[in-house]
This record gives structure tokens, sequence and C-alpha cells, in this order.
């Protein structure tokens, strides 16, 4: 069976992997996360007594040639920029040029699909 893997960015302490590998394991598919990442160490701390993996830190650090090869990328990056409970700073908030970060990994690696999710 193929796996299908993928990468969990910004991935706090694994929600969108949880649920990723259980809708392909009640599907009959094989997933396998190949790159975590979030800057937070006790995010960090939690995602690796969940799956057993640290999660690598800054995104922005992280050159996009040394990420592995993957079908889909899962990001949930910080919403505080564009939420309208958040001070809508946009691209001029830090956090909001973390998606630019995603496209910058996305044009390097090309996968089959990408899920972003601003939480």
């Amino acid at each position: 069976m193929k796996k299908l893997r993928f990468i969990d960015l910004f991935c706090g302490i694994g929600g969108f992997r949880i649920a990723f590998e259980e809708a392909c394991e009640e599907n009959g598919l094989a997933a396998e996360c190949v790159f975590s990442s979030d800057i937070d160490k006790f995010a960090q701390d939690s995602y690796e007594e969940n799956f057993g993996e640290r999660p690598f830190g800054d995104i922005t650090k992280i050159d996009e040639k040394e990420i592995p090869d993957h079908d889909i990328l899962f990001a949930g990056f910080p919403c505080q920029a564009f939420s309208i409970i958040g001070l809508r700073g946009g691209f001029d908030d830090t956090r909001g040029t973390l998606f630019f970060d995603v496209a910058r990994i996305l044009r390097e690696k090309k996968p089959k699909s990408f899920i972003l999710l601003d939480f």
C-alpha cells in the first residue's frame, strides 16, 4: 500500500495529524508524517509526547530544500494577523508573513495538494 506522505507545519500538538491519520485509516490508506514544525517549545514537547518525534522549530529558518518530498502539505498558521479578533495587521504583522514561508515550501516541493487553515 502506497503511503501518503505529508508535512505538518505550525503543527501545535498535532490536531491536523491526528485527524488525517484517522481519516486515512478509516479509508484503508496509509499516512506517513515526514516533517513537522512549530516554534512553540511547549507545543513541541506535547507533539513529541504524542508522536515520539520532535517538530523542527522556526519555519522561517528552515531551508525548504531540506524538507523531505511529500504528497500533502498541512499548515495551520496563526490567524491573529487576519482575524477580526486580532489587530488585523495582515502582512505587516510578522505572523501574517508566515504565509510566504508556506508559499516558499510549496514552490520548491510542489506537493500534489495542500490544506491551509487559519486558526
